[in-house]
């Protein structure tokens, strides 16, 4: 067995993975579909929602492909996602339906998959910059928890002054 062939077998075991298959069905719902972009109007739940569908890509890039360049590559990219859909006044909403995280990851892990050395080597190259963005991300998406936090009760304390 020659070196394509080995490598069209492991392609083959690996698109036939349940979790390969249910990233291309997240892929599809979430950004084809723009569910991302709709489930994001609601306020903080729809952008859990989002990140929680970025599981299976984690999953399979950590324990089947096992890249840690990939998963902080993945990671950067959904948590970038997640920041963005916060933003408040739909203005997230009107990012997340341009912004499919969901495409990305899946290319990026397709490129492992097919062994595209251009997608290796640009994603082993942003290891280092995937890491700490990640860190600057999820400080980012805490600052942004605390501000909505304090904007929610600030406009409550304003409806109940004005109503009490």
């Amino acid at each position: 067995m020659n070196k394509d062939e080995k490598r069209e077998l492991r392609r083959k075991r690996l698109m036939e993975n349940k979790a390969y298959q249910t990233m291309n069905g997240l892929t599809r719902y979430m950004d084809r579909y723009y569910l991302d972009a709709l489930i994001g109007i609601i306020p903080g739940w729809g952008d859990a929602i989002a990140l929680l569908s970025v599981v299976p890509f984690v999953y399979f890039s950590s324990r089947v492909i096992k890249s840690i360049p990939l998963t902080l590559a993945v990671l950067n990219n959904a948590l970038r996602d997640v920041l963005m859909g916060m933003i408040p006044f739909f203005v997230g909403d009107v990012i997340d339906f341009f912004h499919r995280a969901n495409i990305q990851n899946m290319q990026m892990i397709q490129g492992f998959v097919d062994g595209d050395e251009t997608i290796i080597k640009q994603v082993n190259q942003r290891a280092w910059q995937s890491a700490i963005v990640l860190i600057v991300l999820l400080l980012f998406i805490a600052l942004m928890i605390w501000a909505l936090v304090c904007f929610g009760s600030y406009l409550y304390s304003l409806v109940t002054s004005i109503f009490l």
